[in-house]
């Protein structure tokens, strides 16, 4: 099939959309998600899917990329902050239903497979893409190939320790993962806020916080920087483990724009080479690069 559907399963929404060979695209719809209905969730998609390919006028593969994943044991979703989703064999059902394969990854794993394809990332052999929003998240291509892992968690990046917390970053952040100090506490655009609130008792959003920060207020200023420094360190760490061409961010936080001249210099200092050519770059694609990537999940077709 030339022709590509990629769903993107958000907690609020559910955004299709369809490619053509060339990445064009050939429709596009959003409908709100229904809240805490698993059955009305599947009747959604599917009916999304039929309206699809009734405005085209082809059958096409489907893509979905969702804010859990499926477990290697059996398949069913963990890890969703759509709760409804946790347990249930998702991936098996819409397959029932649809009359064809389906495929399902993360939502970090649909940024990065989007950006490596045909955006920030398009040629580079190794892509390492960030979600820097409500959490944190991460993927990995490598030569074209999304990387999975043998437990189904590679790029899992936010659920790992902040490296080298200083007193600033004390004491560590509870995380609902259950841990503390995940990198996921401090980065998140919840994170942001958290620091900043204790660091100064004022309750600001993280997009708050940058525009601040830009028109000179020192405090905002002060917590930028902070957030700047621990995104160092924890890149640092990816590029000392993949060595990556580029490393791609998505979501709300990667809009700040002084990320992208501040970071690198920063982390120089925790990369184990004498000179860095990683590139750091936002997503091309913006907001539209995990429904896209969803679509990229399927190759394409001789």
């Amino acid at each position: 099939m030339s022709t590509r559907i990629g769903i993107d399963l958000g907690g609020t929404k559910i955004e299709l959309v369809v490619l053509g060979a060339d990445g064009s695209v050939r429709w596009r719809q959003r409908v709100p998600t229904p809240q805490g209905d698993y059955a009305a969730t599947l009747r959604t998609i599917v009916a999304l899917v039929t309206q699809a390919e009734a405005k085209t006028g082809a059958t096409a593969s489907v893509g979905i990329g969702t804010p859990g994943s499926p477990a290697r044991r059996d398949g069913r979703m963990r890890n969703a902050n759509s709760v409804c989703l946790n347990g249930q064999p998702l991936q098996h059902d819409l397959e029932a239903a649809l009359g064809r394969p389906v495929r399902l990854a993360n939502d970090a794993n649909c940024l990065a497979m989007s950006e490596a394809t045909d955006g920030a990332g398009a040629g580079a052999e190794t892509v390492f893409a960030a979600i820097l929003g409500t959490g944190v998240g991460g993927g990995i291509v490598v030569g074209g190939r999304l990387l999975v892992g043998a437990n189904a968690v590679a790029g899992e990046w936010g659920h790992n320790p902040l490296p080298l917390p200083t007193t600033d970053d004390l004491p560590l952040p509870a995380c609902y993962c259950g841990r503390v100090g995940c990198i996921e506490t401090y980065l998140s655009g919840p994170g942001l806020a958290a620091d900043h609130r204790r660091h100064t008792g004022c309750a600001l959003d993280a997009t708050g916080i940058a525009a601040r920060a830009q028109a000179g207020d020192r405090a905002c200023e002060s917590t930028l920087a902070r957030y700047e420094a621990r995104l160092a360190r924890a890149l640092a760490g990816v590029i000392n483990l993949l060595d990556p061409d580029v490393i791609v961010l998505g979501g709300g936080l990667s809009r700040i724009e002084r990320l992208y001249a501040d970071v690198p210099r920063l982390w120089l200092a925790h990369v184990f080479s004498d000179e860095v050519h990683t590139r750091l770059v936002p997503a091309a694609h913006g907001d539209a690069s995990g429904v896209r990537g969803a679509a990229w999940l399927w190759p394409p077709m001789p």
